[in-house]
């Protein structure tokens, strides 16, 4: 029995609408590196996303997805066990013959230039959402990010004299604790909240001895959560060789931040430094106080 013209024809539609749903469904994603991880989030643009690095651990939703290891050392069998059709990575992630195989197989590779410091955040906000066809979003997103960041530099630049020393202490489960020196994240930290950096006459991170400790006299530290909680808490930190003697240590002034919040260079990033100067100037009543604000 032949079917009525007008049937046929709705069975077309009916084809023709499953099959634009599907064509517009979002690639399958891999998140490569915390601060794109928080981008596409904040952009409202988590789905399709079926793994993250291990650094990626914010928001919740992020965090509850598969990770295919640490950014840095990636291996292409974690990540195509995912059959993801697309990775969105950040400047540090590789190697970089990793993401050539992964691109050789078939898989767009988006890499994200911009990175860890707090001038490229606007541009990197845009690169994202230029790769997810979200500018109107991420043009907003980056226009408020710029209004923050030009709030902090007059803070920054009205800053009660002298400003503090502080000391940014870099710690890992297993690892000695080391001190931020020049060009290094922990002093970028430092600086955009408004004060000085204790250690400078050395690059990267160090261990420092006792001695070294008492001459630069610093008078914070700055710890993240996790890097306090790898030297195993508050009470062991004081215990650092030479710390005690030092005015931070004489003082217990310790401010305890998130990892990625204040590292990450991420959307988070300029108001968990506004606070940390808060609390760096005496506007906040507490380092605890801190904790809680810093911790997004």
């Amino acid at each position: 029995m032949r079917l009525p013209s007008w049937l046929g024809w709705l069975a077309s539609l009916v084809l023709l609408l499953w099959y634009m749903q599907a064509s517009a469904a979002p690639p399958r994603t891999v998140v490569i590196g915390s601060d794109v991880a928080e981008i596409l989030a904040a952009l409202d643009a988590l789905e399709g996303v079926v793994g993250r690095d291990d650094t990626s651990q914010y928001p919740e939703a992020v965090a509850t997805l598969p990770s295919v290891g640490y950014l840095r050392h990636l291996a292409a069998e974690g990540i195509l066990s995912l059959a993801p059709e697309r990775l969105i990575v950040a400047a540090a992630a590789g190697p970089r013959e990793v993401l050539a195989q992964l691109e050789a197989v078939g898989i767009e590779v988006i890499r994200i230039e911009q990175g860890a410091s707090l001038a490229a955040l606007p541009d990197k906000i845009r690169a994202v959402s230029r790769a997810l066809d979200r500018r109107v979003e991420g043009e907003a997103l980056a226009a408020g990010i710029e209004a923050e960041l030009v709030q902090l530099e007059t803070l920054r630049d009205a800053a009660p004299q002298p400003v503090p020393s502080a000391m940014f202490l870099l710690s890992h489960s297993g690892m000695t604790p080391m001190a931020a020196g020049s060009d290094t994240a922990g002093q970028a930290v430092i600086e955009a909240a408004g004060a000085c950096n204790a250690f400078t006459g050395f690059n990267g991170y160090k261990t420092v001895g006792s001695e070294a400790l008492v001459s630069v006299a610093p008078e914070v530290v700055i710890a993240t959560r996790s890097g306090l909680e790898g030297i195993g808490g508050q009470a062991r930190l004081w215990q650092l060789p030479g710390l005690a003697m030092t005015p931070a240590g004489r003082e217990r002034r310790l401010i305890v931040c998130d990892d990625q919040a204040l590292l990450g260079f991420g959307p988070r990033t300029p108001t968990a430094l506004k606070t940390l100067y808060e609390v760096l100037h005496g506007e906040q009543e507490s380092a605890e106080a801190a904790c809680r604000e810093v911790t997004l």
